[in-house]
Formats: C-alpha cells, structure tokens, sequence
C-alpha cells in the first residue's frame, strides 16, 4: 500500500445529503477525487443519525427533500455541530428559500444543475473560511490567556487549566495555598490572582517568611508602637496594615516559627491585629494568599507546622507544575523572557539551542531558564543565539535519559508496540470526546486507517 500523502491524512470530512440516488453517488465519486472524505445520507433524518455520531468538516445538501428537509437539517446542524459548515442544493423555484437559509446560517447554495467547477470553487471557498475562522479563533485564545495574565506565560494543558482556577478563585475572598518548586512562578501567579480580584485597586505586599530574622518577625507582619522595645523610636504599621484593601502574600510560609504560626492563624480568624507594644487590636481587612515549596501536609503530619493554619490557608490549593513537565512551554517562555531582558534586540535562538533547552529537566525551573537566558544575552550579540553561550554544565547535562528503556530480560515488541498503540489512540479518542475524524487529525492519520486500527484493536 502506498505511503499516505499529508493531503490524505488531513483530508477534510464532507456528508453529502440528497434523497435523489444518482445525483448522490455522483457527487461523492467526484468530491472523493478531490481528495475529500466523503459520506452521505439518503434524507434528513439519516443525516441527523451521522451527525450525532461523526464531526464534519462541511454538510452538502438538497433543500427540498421528504421528512427533515434541508433547512431543517440546517437547524439541527447549528444545534450539534457548531463548527460544521451547510452548503444548499437547490432549484431555480427554490432559490428564495435558499437565500432565507443564509440569512439563517447557511454558508452558501448552489442552483441546480450546477457546473462542477462551480461546486468545486464553493466548497474550496467555505473549506478556507472554516480554516481562517478556527485558526483566529485558536490565536484568539492563545493571545487573551496571555494578556489575561500578563507575567504567566504557556498554552499548555497545565498552564490553560492554572488560568481557568486563577479565574474562578481570583473574584473571591478565599485565602488560597500556592504550592510548587522553586522557581515555578508562585509569586506571579499570587499577583495574577489579586490583580483579578475585587481588591486590584489596592496594595499587593509580599513577604518572604523564611528571609525575616525569627525576633523580627512580628513586628514586620504586625507593626508595632512607638517605644514598644529598644529602638522603637517611631510608630511602625506592619504588613498586615500596608496590605489593607489589598492582598498580602506569605511567601515560604511553612517556615513560619512556632508562635507566629500561632499568631498569623488568629490574625486570619478574627481578621484582627495587635501591634508590638499595643494595648488593642484593631480590624484589617487583607485577604491571605500564601505559598510553598515544601509539603506541608507531610510538616503537619511531623508536628512542624499547625494543622488548623494549614486548613485556613489551604482553602483552595494551586500547584504549579515544574518546568520539565511543560516542554511545549519553552519556546513561548524563550521568546518573552528575551523580550523581557533585551527589550532593544530581536533575538531569534537557534535550533540547536532550542534543542538543548528543551531536553535540559531544568531543575530550577523558570527561574534558571530566566538565568541562563540573561548569560546567552551578555555573552552573545549576535542577533541568532547560539549554544556556544549555554554554561558547560548544563550542555553536559542537556540529553535527557531515553523514554523507553529496554529490560534485561527483553520483552515482545510486537505486544509492546500494540499495547503503546493502544493507548494512544484511546488518548486521542478521549481528547476529542469520541469523534473519530477529530482523533484521525490529531493522529496525522485518514479517517480510514483510524477506523482499521480500531478494529483490529478491539476498540
């Protein structure tokens, strides 16, 4: 069998509908000379039982035809398949009906008899507009995420799922825990989560728990009153005060000491303070994000860190994923971090260092990459970066261990192959909710060889 051709791995998907035999078979002979995959369906109703089961590129049909006629079909169409295009086939005493099915949604009609060309060109025509249409519409999607959260950047599932629930818990009150390692961007994602609150207008303060001498502590995050203590010369408002209206953000928080764990969990209750050297608490009105690198779940368990803070903090939990878990990331993260540091250049990177940073794991994260990007733009002025400027280490470094290891007692391909097959193609199904055409696309197969995988693989 001859090798499939891109052409025929993409082909897209047409149903052709008409109740009359030879006009149908005649139209399917030929649109699958033009490279189409082609279905039909004798009415509307039969129409109706495909669309229900496959996702089409395009619905090609009669308007007059008994039962579900063509602008009812048109209708149902709008209803299951809202990226499903309807072309009209229609005669001259119809033409009007045709018009009206535009103005409904149809993309077009034909007015039998129809030249083939003529056909050919309005297919072709509506074919290059759903293409513009869904490729703005990705783009779209891809520039809102990225102005919706100016400093975070990434399109993959793990990033568009992050930006999904900064969007849901942002416009509450809830204290939120942020998890993640170090250099994962947990900052940039608090700040995210308050400019798209209620609280935006006011102050975003951050603290780093673990940066803070422990006798320093309180009064940083409380403040404290003139004369509190030796040195106390003038009154000093605390974190908690600078923050209110706005959000304050714990960094490191599970490095908190024992007795200002105690402190911040009735800081948090009573949504109240007392100052160093005060006689009274006063009100604050601050919401709480904090976050960590360590399991604090695992600290609670060992009796280092209070368990009913834990819950107070932890009311939703974000966890960001490391670097190495987003490869697909990388290039968007080089192309801003660049723009971010030399502003005044174009920098293009080369392939072989793009190579290089996408197998190095990058156990800093981000920030390491962030790191290794400034060195290539001090050491190179070229306007195409290249690995001579990568650290030695991390050239050394950069070849990730194979995916597949073979074991030493072997094993049988064959079983291996079909059982990796297998999976995939039970992947792709499920990402694209069980429409074949859809899974063949994301696949890089025809919707024929898809369908012979599946059954010889019970699926």
């Amino acid at each position: 069998m001859p090798a499939e051709t891109n052409l025929q791995r993409q082909a897209p998907h047409l149903l052709v509908v008409d109740d009359e035999v030879s006009l149908r078979e005649f139209l399917c002979l030929m649109l699958e000379g033009e490279g189409y995959q082609v279905d039909s369906a004798a009415d509307g109703a039969q129409a109706l039982q495909r669309l229900e089961q496959q996702a089409y590129d395009l619905v090609l049909t009669d308007l007059r035809m008994p039962g579900t006629d063509g602008l009812e079909l048109l209708r149902q169409v709008q209803r299951l398949r809202t990226d499903t295009l309807v072309v009209l086939m229609t005669a001259y005493a119809t033409a009007e009906q045709a018009v009206e099915a535009m103005k409904q949604g149809a993309y077009d009609y034909l007015i039998k008899p129809f030249k083939n060309d003529e056909l050919r060109l309005v297919i072709r025509k509506a074919l290059g507009h759903q293409a513009l249409r869904l490729e703005n519409l990705r783009l779209r999607q891809v520039l809102d995420q990225r102005h919706r959260f100016d400093q975070l950047v990434g399109k993959s599932p793990a990033m568009c799922q992050l930006y999904q629930l900064i969007e849901r818990v942002a416009p509450t009150s809830a204290s939120v825990l942020i998890t993640g390692e170090s250099g994962t961007g947990k900052e940039l994602v608090a700040r995210a989560i308050h400019e798209h609150s209620p609280r935006a207008p006011g102050s975003f303060v951050a603290v780093n728990c673990g940066a803070i001498p422990e006798q320093l502590l309180e009064t940083e995050l409380f403040g404290h009153e003139k004369g509190a203590f030796t040195g106390a010369v003038h009154k000093k408002n605390g974190l908690f005060d600078q923050a209110s209206g706005g959000t304050l953000f714990l960094d490191e928080v599970a490095e908190l000491p024992p007795h200002m764990q105690v402190k911040l969990l009735r800081a948090l209750q009573e949504r109240r303070i007392r100052p160093v050297g005060a006689a009274d608490e006063h009100a604050v009105d601050v919401r709480v994000v904090a976050a960590t690198n360590q399991d604090v779940a695992s600290r609670v368990e060992q009796g280092s860190f209070r368990q009913d803070l834990f819950y107070r903090l932890n009311v939703v939990h974000l966890q960001l994923p490391p670097l190495r878990q987003r490869p697909e990331d990388i290039p968007l993260l080089v192309e801003a971090l660049c723009q971010k540091l030399a502003p005044q250049r174009k920098i293009a990177v080369a392939p072989e260092l793009m190579r290089h940073l996408l197998d190095y794991d990058w156990p800093g994260n981000v920030r390491e990459l962030e790191n290794v990007l400034e060195r290539c733009l001090i050491l190179d002025s070229a306007e195409v970066l290249g690995v001579q400027c990568l650290p030695p280490d991390l050239c050394g470094r950069s070849q990730s261990p194979p995916l597949v290891r073979l074991p030493p007692e072997g094993l049988q391909l064959e079983d291996y192959l079909q059982q990796v097959e297998r999976q995939l193609l039970d992947q792709a199904l499920q990402r694209c909710q069980g429409v074949r055409s859809r899974a063949a696309r994301l696949l890089g197969l025809s919707f024929r060889s898809l369908r012979y995988r599946l059954q010889k693989l019970g699926l």
